[in-house]
């Protein structure tokens, strides 16, 4: 079959890979100019498949009121709130009951796990190289009471059977020597032992290129006016490209355009419970290498993260709802520096810090959309919220699947 992709993100050059790879004919769409620009262009850089626990979970009511007023805050509700943010906080709130959150966890583990076997497979085979770390994460507590919630999850994950050990704070700076000033400060640690990092972006553009040379055509500067329906199936996707408009024909499209997936396919009468949550990220030139980390990390009261890029350190981290506005909060990077500076002082160029700030896509229950939508030949890959690299390669590879007519090879419910 010829698949249209709309969307160059970690998702839709994924997919078309391993749509490619079974043997479709691919052309993909991106409004940019080139992949991965958008969402997936600075994120935290971390594949986690150790921290699989969605933000809705019965402790979270909780937790987001103790933030409430605070400018810095892990997340923040910008007020006022338009009706499509009301709506979707009520649908969180009820991913957080207990039952929900556990059937939310188990299918983001498994989708994790599978998708981290993938990613493996598709880098050796390949040989892409995008500044990759295969040490883990190491997930940092300071607070007593997230410690005790660690040693649950490590629990679960290991009957899972994905690789997680708690550390004792000398053994977090034994697996990571940079934090040797913060072991006084630090209660523990949970190290993902399957976990890696590394630039997103980059590896992104990798794939493109493999995807390239496997022949899937790329239209950059293209930008989707509409998707045209007939009946109860998808006849084209008219864009605009240069000036000039066209309506592109194919036997099946995939949506994978991010957070802009929902207001995409609303025309058809299509409505994906995908929100815009805003991240921020601080990639910084570092001037003592030996000062910063090299194993990824995750301050889980802080709710930010920190991945190593050669002679860079990316420091992602922040939840913001406030509908499609991606423009910098000076508090809220400025925070981020605050931790650098806290964690490891002195080890960057300060006059060169390159903030960003992007849409993750994000689902109340955390879990991605993919799979068939009520139109017979369209489909749909997005809504991975923070998760979007861990779970790329596994979802596509199911995507795939499916459009080929296969049962995926990993337990989760699948449109």
């Amino acid at each position: 079959m010829h698949i249209l992709i709309v969307g160059a993100g970690l998702a839709g050059v994924c997919s078309a890979w391993y749509l490619r790879t079974a043997g479709h004919t691919v052309t993909i769409i991106e409004r940019e100019e080139a992949p991965a620009l958008e969402t997936s262009f600075a994120n935290g850089g971390q594949i986690s498949i150790s921290h699989p626990e969605p933000w809705s979970n019965p402790a979270a009511p909780m937790t987001i009121l103790r933030w409430l007023g605070r400018k810095d805050a892990p997340l923040l509700f910008r007020w006022p709130a338009e009706a499509a943010r009301i709506h979707w906080g009520l649908q969180f709130l009820r991913e957080c009951l207990p039952a929900r959150t556990h059937r939310n966890t188990l299918a983001i583990a498994h989708l994790a796990a599978y998708s981290g076997n993938c990613l493996r497979a598709l880098r050796e085979a390949n040989g892409l190289q995008y500044d990759s770390l295969s040490r883990g994460v190491l997930h940092l507590y300071f607070a007593k009471e997230n410690y005790r919630h660690g040693e649950t999850q490590q629990k679960v994950l290991q009957g899972l059977g994905i690789g997680a050990r708690m550390l004792t704070p000398s053994e977090c700076v034994d697996t990571e020597p940079s934090l040797a000033r913060m072991e006084t400060q630090l209660v523990g640690g949970m190290l993902g032992t399957e976990d890696e990092s590394g630039n997103a972006q980059r590896f992104a553009t990798e794939l493109a290129k493999r995807c390239a040379e496997a022949g899937v055509e790329f239209l950059f500067n293209a930008h989707v006016e509409r998707i045209v329906s007939i009946d109860n199936r998808i006849s084209g996707v008219e864009i605009r490209q240069h000036g000039q408009h066209e309506i592109l024909a194919a036997d099946a499209y995939v949506v994978t355009a991010g957070s802009y997936s929902a207001p995409l396919v609303r025309p058809l009468g299509e409505r994906l419970p995908i929100y815009p949550v805003k991240g921020y990220s601080a990639t910084l030139q570092l001037t003592e290498p030996s000062k910063a980390p090299t194993v990824s990390l995750t301050d889980e009261s802080r709710r930010i993260v920190c991945s190593r890029f050669g002679d860079q350190l990316r420091v992602a981290g922040t939840a913001e709802l406030n509908g499609y506005n991606t423009e910098l909060d000076p508090e809220r990077c400025a925070a981020l520096l605050n931790w650098v500076d806290t964690f490891f002082p002195n080890s960057y160029d300060p006059q060169e810090p390159h903030f960003w700030a992007g849409l993750r896509p994000t689902t109340p229950s955390n879990l991605p959309i993919i799979g068939h939508s009520r139109f017979g030949n369209l489909y749909y890959n997005t809504g991975h919220g923070t998760l979007g690299w861990t779970l790329a390669c596994g979802s596509a590879q199911a995507l795939a699947d499916i459009v080929s007519g296969k049962k995926p090879q990993v337990e989760y419910p699948f449109q």
